[in-house]
């Protein structure tokens, strides 16, 4: 996958991509050995590559304190190209970075000479910045390596952008992919409008409202352009809540894939996806406006023995009152929907 059109086909078969979280142990350090697990989990879960250094990776790794930025990504980097080496396929490494323009560039080109594809670039450092200034940004940033846009939700940085700014940011060329995350349904489809405006069929559509994700990945979205209608599938997924229950996450997007292609969908799925977004409610934290939603993610993986705490690097983020027992509630409720046999099947593998 060493060039663009292989990371296009790859990302346009639909792929689940999950968010790679950070590892800490009781001295809230990094463990590598738990950070090397969680890749080889993503790795033989089925998933079609990893997101590292975006906000489950927790984004005070860049904090010159802690010095983990360059650290994590070059263990995630080296952990999948030693996994893969056995049993080669196609998995992209994406590479978060953020900032202002400098900053961005600097953690993009780190990125790229790590051996990253593609980098996931968050917007939220220019919230206070005019479109075009946005635009100029990200231009910039993809002269460096191959962009995956995102859609930020405002409830936890993001801000909102216009119709406009989506079909401008699509006729970036080297945009292979756009992780639409608002949390909202009219924003999700302005941005998905915007790629059909921009006539480009080869950007991949990737959610990131984890509120929504089954309901987002069924639905054929039909707009006018050009005088005819043209039809877009948000055809996989770059998620936090992938983070976990990773195998069964992997299982859910195939089954959709093979839905997709039936002339009717069974009327079953609105009850899983109203099921995958109970789930989320308790791994996000949705009660408490996100509060726990990084140690939600690390609950489950605590649980499972994936990783060996649920510090974070922030001492103040942690579960919130009752969100332990949600998850007790959800993981009972559903059991189809987590991987704890598969895990526990290989855990001692990946950490060894």
């Amino acid at each position: 996958m060493e060039n663009s059109e292989a990371l296009r086909r790859h990302l346009l078969q639909g792929l689940a991509i999950p968010a790679h979280p950070l590892a800490l142990d009781e001295n809230r350090r990094l463990s590598e050995r738990h950070q090397r697990a969680l890749a080889r989990y993503y790795i033989d879960a089925g998933c079609g590559g990893i997101a590292v250094g975006v906000h489950s990776t927790q984004f005070e790794i860049r904090d010159p304190a802690h010095g983990l930025f360059a650290p994590v990504l070059e263990l995630a980097a080296e952990t999948i190209d030693r996994h893969l080496a056995a049993a080669p396929r196609p998995f992209l490494k994406i590479a978060g970075a953020c900032g202002p323009t400098a900053q961005a560039v600097a953690e993009t080109t780190l990125a790229r000479d790590l051996g990253y594809h593609a980098v996931l670039l968050s917007l939220a450092a220019l919230n206070d910045q005019p479109e075009d200034v946005v635009l100029t940004h990200c231009r910039t940033v993809a002269q460096e390596l191959p962009l995956i846009g995102f859609y930020l939700q405002p409830a936890v940085g993001g801000r909102v952008f216009s119709y406009d700014f989506w079909r401008q940011f699509a006729e970036i060329e080297s945009v292979l992919a756009i992780k639409i995350a608002p949390f909202n349904r009219y924003q999700t489809l302005e941005v998905i409008r915007g790629v059909i405006a921009a006539g480009r069929e080869d950007i991949a559509l990737y959610t990131g409202n984890d509120d929504t994700i089954v309901t987002d990945l069924l639905t054929p979205f039909t707009f006018e352009h050009g005088g005819r209608s043209v039809t877009r599938q948000i055809v996989g997924g770059l998620l936090g809540h992938w983070g976990v229950w990773s195998h069964a996450a992997v299982q859910l997007l195939e089954n959709i894939k093979a839905a997709r292609l039936q002339p009717q969908f069974e009327a079953g799925w609105l009850q899983r996806a109203a099921a995958v977004t109970d789930m989320n409610a308790a791994l996000f934290d949705a009660a408490n406006a996100f509060a726990g939603c990084i140690p939600g993610i690390l609950e489950v993986l605590r649980r499972q023995g994936l990783v060996p705490t649920t510090h974070c690097l922030n001492p103040h983020e942690v579960l919130s009152p009752g969100q332990a027992a949600e998850l007790d509630r959800v993981t009972a409720a559903y059991p189809d929907l987590v991987d704890d046999a598969f895990v526990a099947a290989n855990l001692d593998r990946w950490l060894s």
